[in-house]
């Protein structure tokens, strides 16, 4: 058996543990420090300052970072760039954790901190360490990967319950049909797992969630 492992193991594999590693390590010292923060996700393809979902990413991380939360993103372009853009303009801190794809993520102009990342799980880890709240926009599946393991984690208990908000009826109302038509009418969540996150339409609403969370209030009180 013992022979069979070692056959199977590349040579290069040891070292990807060093470079897992060098990721938290980077990320945790980076981040410890920014204070309360508030992680946004969105699509890439919705470049133009035309898109509204461009403008209201914007509008969001702008009124957000005048509270005085950091503001963290994917790093890249699209609905990334308008919230780093919206944090920079209001002067509030914009972190962006860039992830090396093999199509080139480019990060984008308006980050203040930027971190570089392999590894998409690494990365995942440091969006809900240092986030207390998850704003998504309208995205793909990678925007649906940060959702579905927000609520995830809170339903399991492994994370304390945190805002976590869908902006754009629209846009989320087949996937949010399709949780209790066909999810909750199989029995694979229960009604009280459909309350872990919110939608809404305008950066009104969002505010308000923001401002009756008793974890950010307890996060801004602390910083």
């Amino acid at each position: 058996m013992d022979e069979i492992v070692k056959k199977n193991v590349l040579p290069e594999e040891p070292w990807r543990i060093f470079r897992i590693m060098s990721e938290f390590v980077d990320g945790f010292e980076s981040l410890s420090q920014v204070g309360p923060a508030v992680s946004i996700f969105g699509s890439a393809r919705l470049m133009k300052r035309s898109d509204k979902g461009y403008r209201l990413a914007e509008e969001i991380a702008f009124r957000l970072a005048n509270k005085g939360l950091a503001i963290i993103t994917g790093g890249g372009p699209g609905i990334m760039e308008a919230a780093n853009r919206g944090a920079k303009r209001a002067g509030g801190k914009s972190i962006g954790l860039n992830i090396e794809i093999p199509t080139e993520q480019k990060p984008n102009r308006y980050i203040t901190t930027l971190l570089e990342f392999r590894y998409f799980f690494t990365r995942k880890v440091m969006f809900v360490k240092y986030a207390s709240a998850f704003i998504i926009l309208p995205g793909g599946f990678g925007t649906l990967d940060e959702f579905f393991e927000a609520v995830t984690l809170i339903q399991t208990g492994r994370s304390e319950a945190f805002p976590v908000i869908l902006v754009g009826k629209k846009y989320w109302q087949g996937m949010v049909k399709w949780l209790n038509s066909t999810v909750l009418r199989e029995g694979c969540v229960q009604a009280r797992d459909l309350n872990l996150f919110s939608v809404v339409d305008t950066a009104d609403e969002v505010m308000a969630i923001i401002d009756r969370s008793p974890l950010i209030k307890r996060e801004m009180e602390k910083s």
